[in-house]
């Protein structure tokens, strides 16, 4: 338990950097009174760019990545080590959802899920989770849509590779916790998906409508 613990405020500290927001403040401005008022990604593209979407983007996936790999160094276990890893991402998440210095308004954590995959999921979702997201939004240019694929990639990965698990059921549990969080903070989108008047990439939008996906 006290591991867990430790997993969930090593991971909702790093998820609480919200980088989204510090881009918005290099341009004098708050990324969460524009647009969507989303601090992520798909917004800060929207507003700032390609350059400043892709520091954002890359500095989700590293606040992600690298405290699950300290969680790996400070519990060097076999056996609970890919549920740790879960906690900790989960962490994450809370943490760039609900920053606790912006009054709990943050991303929507996508990006640090796909974190997630990357660095506690086995090697060959990261290949396939590419190519569908890529394919997904290709296809339909909803970012949106792409990322409530996204969203099931660690439960496929608990399921795929870890369904033999001793802990195989607390970690469906946890992983399905991605998943719920991610179509809770799409939940605007998936309305506007299901009317057919949702924002395609690309595409000129009022700014009020505008919702981001990250």
């Amino acid at each position: 338990m006290l591991e867990i613990i430790i997993c969930l405020i090593v991971g909702y500290l790093f998820g609480c950097i919200s980088f989204g927001y510090f881009v918005g403040k290099f341009y004098h401005t708050d990324i969460r009174t524009m647009g969507s008022g989303n601090a992520g990604t798909t917004n800060v593209l929207r507003n700032f760019g390609v350059l400043p979407a892709i520091i954002t983007f890359v500095g989700d996936l590293v606040k992600a990545i690298l405290p699950i790999l300290c969680i790996r160094f400070l519990f060097d276990t076999q056996t609970n080590d890919y549920l740790l890893c879960l906690y900790c991402g989960l962490g994450v998440v809370l943490g760039h959802n609900y920053p606790f210095y912006l009054g709990f308004k943050g991303g929507k954590g996508i990006a640090v899920t796909a974190a997630v995959v990357m660095s506690a999921a086995h090697p060959v979702m990261i290949p396939i989770g590419i190519v569908i997201f890529v394919a997904v939004v290709a296809l339909t240019r909803y970012v949106s849509l792409g990322s409530l694929f996204v969203a099931w990639y660690i439960p496929a990965n608990t399921l795929a590779f870890h369904n033999g698990d001793k802990e195989f059921v607390h970690m469906m549990v946890i992983s399905l916790l991605f998943t719920a969080f991610a179509y809770f903070q799409h939940r605007e989108n998936i309305v506007r998906l299901a009317h057919g008047n949702e924002n395609k990439l690309g595409a000129k939008k009022d700014e009020k409508e505008e919702e981001g996906n990250e």
